[in-house]
């Protein structure tokens, strides 16, 4: 039962998310029913499967083992991708316009299947091919519209993240050539220079998926999508894959020592950055973004330091108040007709969601007692587990996320004296739909709290399987200081009117856009590379062309010479032949026609006087007849006696 329930998990909502697809825009009912009942069967196997861990494999040939598996780490986040793609599907169901609907809600439904995958890969093999159908998934699902910059940004962001993806071939190739296998299990036995490359390769690829420095601007190019989109890809499916990735491999990915300060030094610097980035970002879409990428950050601070199972624990609690928020987003954009946060503060004309809200933002705002403060406090506590310092900067960049929680809530849904009218129709039921994800998602992130329990945390020891960290004195009061100051910061900048822009200037506006790290690149990277590729084009049209051109006309040459040489000589000879063979054949007719003449001519004359001879014999007379008989009976009896 429990490796059906694997089949289930991953090839059910691939398959049925095809179907919709191809269904088209048929009546509402059927989608619905197709999309929430595939999901919920889903969730259902994906429960069975985190409870019983099954394993299969496929056999494709000498060494190489296709492998799905229920690894400790992988329990929760195949039940979290199942939950939540349900209740964002819920929400893409009234979402925008019935034209095209049913290709976003079976892409949604799809890319759930090849997330599953991605989480229960027992190889190296299977994990590249969800790899790489989770980014060509989250391409579609991007440029969905396909209108304005849509289709550029998708292009954008899936090359940026193929970019990291070649770090995971090389990772593949060398593990390989290590131990003869691409399975999970048996990276342990890969060492020296082979272990390096397998450890830069994944963790190239990982920084690149979970939008972290300096990969982080292509999470504000993915913005241009749907928001249901950002809601399942930016929040517990394809930004977690590269921190769940580097946490299911942390016990092998130490075995080379920088990889621990390396990786806690990225995902620092990105939760700092990121946090600045979230508390200047005029965009409610793009605040969020850029704070997924600095809670990322936050989860590989807890890889590098040792404690994979405090990052899975804090990416389960991210994806559920995240992706509560950028429902909550999306619904404010609907409303306000703009994503601008100067301009929105919908709470007395959206009261129900500004409630819902309000339990996202107190989650990444980490306070108590909810299960983002707590696993917020694992990571201090990883944190300081490295190092007393790094402990501190978690504590700030915690205050930076409560800052920009608190922001998030009063510029899209406080109270204000400009609120656009009501709507009705179409986005009264796009909101229904909402409301209820928005129900789901806040009522899974309360329970959630349970952690904070001593039954919630055994729990989580249990599906971990693994230790945790044990806390310092400091750190719940250094954190709760900074959570307080923070939202009284944003609340002074609000009564000021100050909290949509902080300081005029270009300065701030550089921030929001991640320091103009793009733009960096681009006269870094991207400059140099084109001017490269210009001088390649140029060398090879006035050097390697230069020479095939040589090469042809030299060709050429020659064969007019051999041309010219067929023609006098070749040619000559043929013609020569040819008016021998008319000279011979007209001298042997002027033979044939003589020879033959005379031998007719002689024939004839021949029978003439043979002719002639026999009229003499005759005669007429008896006698002369008489005479020949005997002459002839004498000839006879001649014969006849010779033969004898």
């Amino acid at each position: 039962m429990a490796e059906v329930a694997l089949l289930v998990v991953v090839a059910l909502p691939v398959l049925a998310g095809l179907a919709l697809w191809a269904w088209g825009d048929r009546p509402g009912a059927v989608l619905a029913l197709g999309a929430l009942g595939s999901l919920a069967l889903t969730l259902g196997a994906a429960v069975l499967v985190a409870v019983d861990q099954p394993d299969a494999a496929l056999r494709w040939g000498a060494g190489i083992t296709l492998r799905v598996e229920v690894a400790d780490l992988a329990r929760a986040p195949i039940v979290l991708v199942a939950f939540v793609g349900l209740a964002v599907a819920a929400y893409a169901l009234g979402y925008g316009e019935v034209r095209g609907r049913a290709r976003i809600v079976g892409l949604l439904v799809a890319f759930v299947g090849t997330m599953e995958l991605l989480l229960l890969a027992g190889d190296l093999l299977t994990l590249l091919v969800a790899w790489e159908l989770v980014g060509l998934l989250s391409w579609a699902l991007i440029a969905h519209h396909w209108r304005g910059d849509a289709p550029s940004q998708a292009t954008h962001a899936f090359l940026a993240t193929r970019l990291g993806d070649l770090g995971l071939f090389l990772a593949a190739g060398a593990a390989f050539a290590a131990t003869g296998t691409f399975d999970l299990a048996a990276l342990s036995g890969a060492h020296g220079g082979l272990l390096t490359v397998v450890v830069v390769g994944v963790l190239l690829a990982a920084v690149a998926k979970s939008a972290q420095l300096p990969f982080s601007p292509w999470l504000f190019a993915a913005m241009a999508g749907p928001t249901p989109a950002s809601a399942l890809l930016h929040s517990a499916t394809m930004v977690a894959a590269g921190a769940y990735l580097l946490a299911r491999l942390q016990p092998v990915l130490d075995g080379v020592g920088w990889f621990g300060p390396l990786t806690i030094g990225i995902g620092l610097v990105t939760a700092l950055a990121g946090g600045l980035v979230a508390a200047v970002q005029p965009e409610a879409k793009k605040l969020l973004a850029a704070s997924t990428s600095a809670h990322y950050g936050l989860m590989l601070v807890a890889v590098g330091a040792g404690y994979p199972a405090v990052a899975v624990a804090h990416l389960v609690a991210h994806g559920l108040f995240k992706a509560l928020l950028f429902v909550s987003a999306g619904v404010a954009i609907d409303a306000s007709g703009h994503a601008e946060l100067a301009d929105m503060r919908l709470g007395r004309r959206l009261p129900q969601v500004a409630a819902l809200t309000a339990v996202g933002t107190l989650a990444l705002a980490a306070v108590p007692p909810l299960g983002g403060a707590w696993t917020k406090e694992e990571v201090v506590a990883a944190g300081t587990h490295a190092a007393p310092w790094v402990g501190g900067l978690v504590v700030v960049a915690g205050a930076l996320s409560a800052f920009y929680a608190a922001r998030f809530q009063l510029l899209a849904y406080g109270r204000g004296d400009h609120e656009p009218d009501d709507a009705d129709g179409p986005r009264l039921g796009g909101r229904r739909s909402a409301t209820g994800a928005m129900v789901l998602l806040a009522g899974a992130g309360v329970l959630l709290g349970l952690v904070w329990t001593p039954w919630g945390e055994e729990r989580v020891l249990e599906i971990a399987a693994s230790s945790l960290p044990s806390s310092e004195a400091w750190e719940v009061p250094a954190s709760l200081v900074a959570l307080v100051l923070a939202g009284y910061a944003a609340v002074l900048l609000d009564r000021s009117r100050r909290l949509a822009v902080p300081s005029p200037g270009a300065g701030w506006a550089r921030v929001s856009r991640w320091f103009d790290l793009g733009v960096v690149v681009e006269v870094a990277v991207v400059d140099p590379v084109l001017a490269l590729a210009r001088t390649a084009a140029r060398f090879d049209d006035r050097v390697v062309d230069a020479g095939v051109r040589g090469v042809a006309a030299g060709g050429s040459g020659v064969s007019r010479l051999l041309a010219r040489g067929d023609d006098r000589v070749v040619d000559a000879g043929i013609r020569g032949a040819a008016r021998f063979g008319v000279w011979a054949a007209g001298a042997l007719d002027r033979v044939g026609e003589v020879s033959l003449d005379g031998v007719v001519d002689g024939i004839a004359r021949m029978t003439g006087a043979a002719g002639r001879d026999g009229r003499r014999l005759q005669s007429g007379q008896t006698h002369h007849y008489y005479a020949g008989i005997a002459v002839g009976l004498f000839v006879l009896v001649l014969v006849a006696t010779a033969w004898r």
